[in-house]
């Protein structure tokens, strides 16, 4: 399956404060400039992700929906990274990035009390779980799974920075053009018959549906009673009337930098699409249920975008 170039910026919604100028400039900014002392580096949006998470817990109002600034540790961005468009004027992409690691860092710790002993990561980045919860990732095995300079550049940061290496804690580097994430998750050691956890969020605006039914499939070999959790992304019609003009303006963008948006669904469809493969206890989560959910009683205009849903299910 081919899911290269699969964690882009314009995966997310933009701001509705935003100018179609602005937005424009940032979709074409390159990120973070940094020092390497290595020439792997990693995916781009990895790096933008992670310093959205730590931006949330550096100048927005309490509480905080997520705590990580373990990305940002690794990163040691320049000293005016703040001022940068991609995260000066990009308050409700940042809203939905911390929603959705708040939702999936809650069903993981959720699944793991309840005896989940393996879980995948798919589509990795700078995902900092296992760094942020040492007390109870001992009970479970943890694969990411990404592109092999995203992960080969965090194993020498996080070792680096004096973050050890649990032998639980397992690297699945993938190059997508020519591999099989599935063989090599297996070839990680990776039991099909012990239950576990999957979550995958950025990707599937990039994949074909071919691609995403390959994918789901996949998942019903995992072992009875496992849980996936999937991001999806509604088409643009189905939008908030205020969102719909500056996704407009992000789908051009995306296809002016040579990665275009591949594949919208609606909420009904990918319900069938997860019939039709075979998962069972079917669930969506909306946006709008995350924002009810960890945004209620806020003050401070401080809300995630609307457009990504999750599918839930189990095999």
């Amino acid at each position: 399956m081919n899911i290269s170039n699969k964690l882009k910026l314009c995966a997310l919604k933009p701001a509705r404060t935003q100018s179609p100028k602005t937005l424009a400039v940032i979709l074409q900014t390159p990120c973070i400039r940094q020092n390497f002392m290595t020439t792997k580096q990693p995916d781009n949006t990895a790096l933008r992700t992670a310093l959205w998470r730590a931006l949330h817990v550096l100048t927005d109002d309490k509480p905080y929906i997520i705590e990580d600034k373990v990305g940002y540790d690794l990163i040691k961005p320049e000293k005016d990274w703040q001022e940068r468009p991609d995260m000066k004027y990009t308050k409700r992409l940042r809203a939905s990035i911390v929603a959705r690691a708040r939702f999936v860092e809650d069903l993981a710790k959720e699944q793991i009390g309840k005896g989940v002993t393996q879980y995948i990561i798919l589509g990795a980045g700078l995902d900092s779980f296992a760094q942020r919860n040492t007390e109870i990732i001992s009970q479970v095995d943890i694969y990411e799974i990404d592109q092999p300079n995203t992960l080969t550049w965090k194993e020498e940061k996080l070792v680096e920075n004096g973050y050890k290496i649990p032998d639980n804690l397992h690297f699945v580097p993938v190059d997508f053009e020519t591999s099989s994430w599935w063989t090599e998750l297996l070839n990680k050691g990776f039991d099909t018959t012990k239950t576990t956890l999957v979550s995958c969020t950025g990707v599937t605006l990039y994949l074909t549906k071919e691609a995403i039914v390959d994918t789901l499939k996949k998942m019903t070999s995992l072992a009875s009673g496992s849980t996936i959790a999937i991001a999806f992304y509604l088409p643009l019609e189905q939008l908030d009337e205020d969102d719909k003009p500056m996704q407009e303006i992000a789908i051009k963008g995306a296809m002016a930098s040579g990665t275009p948006f591949v594949s919208f669904f609606s909420v009904d469809e990918i319900v069938k699409l997860a019939q039709e493969v075979g998962l069972k206890e079917i669930q969506t989560v909306s946006t709008k249920d995350m924002t009810e959910k960890y945004f209620k009683g806020r003050t401070d205009n401080f809300v995630p975008a609307s457009g990504e849903f999750f599918l839930v299910a189990r095999t």
